[in-house]
């Protein structure tokens, strides 16, 4: 086999980042320089396209498809307020009955939004789903942005591996989806920060669905006698086939983390089989999954930094009663996340801040395509894409309402500098010129 065929096909075993996590260096570069909020973060996001309407205004059918008196909040986890008592269809199936009128339990005791910081009202700067999350993770406006290439601009999880000294295993970003560009998002191409800086990564639907479970559920976890003479070929290979200075951007870890990683892997898959790994009770679909292994992520390795990404609200485009399912079922996603968290892992259950935004809206006005129920379907293109919320919750952080429909307060690139200010690095992420000029933390903006 010719040595660039062994590495294409290697490196989707080993390290691409669709099947197994990226494998990063770890190490501390500069001293923190401000003071920490809380030790560790959460960012949820909701990809797809959330329309303000159903979402935060709790409208439901009302705006969307003009049914007097249908209005509720179908999101009790986030948002208060009480739910449609009309033509309900968005809970769980009952046997005999029309299908999704139970909907599902709260899972918290009282809505996130009421126990924070809650902006009901945030722009966007792009009604496009990369763009958007891009936006989220970057701190950038991202509109030149394309797909199926790294972001252009740095990520947080390199500002804070670059500027606060985080290691590779404390910063995770869990995507629902191979498509498009989600396995890239973990860190950017810009030169001076780089895959070097970036996060580790899995796609839980598919690291540890039927095509992770065949390759990687039997890996070995070598000891460090036993990679030392493994590096020592792949460095002698290297400079043989003069590929030394093109991998000098590649991803490396510390054994130890290596070892760790792996042994992750293993232990989940084992897991997996005996049936030992809790999930959201009433909830299915890769939105669960991924927050699934989120859980398990953050108990065997109490990230710093971690965040995921939900999609399946994206059937909007086509189904407008199946978008109101996935938005419920993703609220109730995030109610059981926060009480994992809080219940199960003690070392973050009282010093973690929740971050929870869509990376853009839905249009005004519907497309022709209907639904089961005779429900238009909605794209995002328009101004009313461009209106967002964000929830913010945990530590440190204050119960204050921010903004209304009339006052709209804050932009969707503030994501990264309020993170940025939890974690003392603040000033180093605003002088980086990187991010959009307009953005600050959302702690400024009280």
């Amino acid at each position: 086999m010719k040595r660039k065929e062994f590495i294409k096909k290697t490196s989707l075993l080993v390290g691409g980042g669709v099947l197994s996590p990226y494998i990063l260096p770890s190490g501390r570069l500069f001293a923190k320089t401000g003071t920490e909020k809380a030790s560790h973060v959460v960012l949820i996001m909701f990809a797809g396209g959330v329309r303000q309407q159903e979402s935060v205004l709790g409208r439901y059918l009302e705006d969307s498809q003009g049914v007097s008196g249908a209005a509720g909040n179908i999101m009790p986890n986030l948002f208060d307020g009480a739910p449609p008592n009309k033509k309900v269809v968005y809970g769980l199936d009952v046997p005999g009955e029309v299908k999704g009128t139970d909907p599902i339990p709260m899972m918290v005791s009282s809505p996130l939004s009421k126990e924070g910081l809650f902006f009901p009202e945030v722009r966007a700067q792009s009604a496009g789903h990369y763009v958007g999350l891009n936006t989220l993770l970057t701190g950038s406006t991202a509109t030149t942005q394309g797909l199926k290439v790294r972001p252009r601009n740095p990520t947080i999880f390199e500002y804070l591996r670059k500027h606060r000294g985080f290691s590779a295993s404390e910063c995770w970003f869990l995507g629902n989806g191979i498509g498009n560009s989600t396995p890239l998002l973990n860190s950017s191409d810009v030169l001076d920060y780089g895959l070097q800086y970036g996060a580790n990564l899995f796609i839980p639907p598919v690291t540890f669905g039927s095509q992770g479970k065949a390759i990687l559920s039997n890996g070995k976890a070598y000891t460090q006698q036993e990679l030392r003479p493994m590096y020592d070929m792949k460095s002698f290979l290297d400079q043989s086939f003069d590929l030394e200075k093109s991998l000098q951007n590649s991803i490396v870890n510390s054994d130890w983390e290596k070892t760790k990683i792996k042994e992750f892997i293993r232990n989940t898959f084992v897991k997996q089989q005996l049936g030992q790994i809790p999930s959201p009770p009433n909830a299915g679909g890769s939105d669960a999954i991924t927050a699934t292994y989120a859980a398990e992520v953050m108990k065997e390795f109490k990230p710093r930094m971690m965040a995921l990404n939900m999609s399946q609200v994206d059937g909007c485009h086509s189904n407008f009663t199946g978008y109101l399912r996935s938005l419920h079922r993703a609220d109730h996603i995030v109610g059981w996340l926060h009480e994992y968290v809080k219940n199960n892992i003690p070392e973050m259950a009282d010093n973690t801040i929740f971050i929870i935004a869509p990376e853009c809206g839905r249009n005004q006005n519907p497309n022709p395509i209907i639904d089961e129920n005779d429900w238009f379907a909605y794209d995002h293109s328009d101004w009313n894409a461009l209106r967002v919320w964000s929830v913010m919750v945990g530590k440190n952080v204050p119960k204050m309402k921010v903004g209304n429909e009339s006052n709209p307060t804050g932009r969707l690139t503030d994501i990264v500098p309020t993170i940025a200010d939890i974690f003392g690095i603040y000033d180093e992420v605003k002088s980086s010129s990187y991010i959009d000029p307009l953005a600050t933390s959302q702690f400024m903006r009280i």
